[in-house]
């Protein structure tokens, strides 16, 4: 699967957030190593310390359907510029492939695409 595609798939996760609160409706999919590739949107609550992001709720669904290595996550936002998945969104993606391929997207077009290493490159390890 390509960037395009894998961002295609995280454009159209973006339509099922759940954002009433924020207004920021963000969509994220993740491409897992046999090739599978699984969907998240950010889902906002009330109290708002239990909202998920995209890109967390997408490795989930990986994880829950039996995937172990994500190879690449692509993740999307109706901004200018392309959007960086957060400190903990980071942590929980080293946690399943320290080096993955992140591709990160804007309304505008504009496109970024960066080794996971590059974001976060002293990611918390259980030693």
């Amino acid at each position: 699967m390509n960037s395009e595609r894998l961002i295609k798939e995280a454009e159209e996760a973006r339509q099922n957030a759940y954002a009433p609160y924020s207004g920021f409706s963000v969509g994220a999919a993740v491409l897992a190593e046999d090739g599978s590739c699984y969907r998240g949107c950010n889902v906002e609550n009330a109290s708002y310390g239990l909202t998920v992001c995209a890109e967390r709720n997408a490795l989930f669904q990986a994880i829950a359907a039996g995937a172990r290595t994500i190879t690449a996550l692509a993740v999307v936002a109706d901004t200018a510029e392309p959007v960086v998945p957060c400190g903990a969104c980071l942590q929980v993606m080293a946690e399943f492939n320290p080096t993955m391929t992140v591709i990160m997207a804007g309304s505008g077009g504009v496109r970024s695409e960066r080794n996971l290493q590059e974001l976060l490159p002293l990611a918390f390890k259980k030693t």
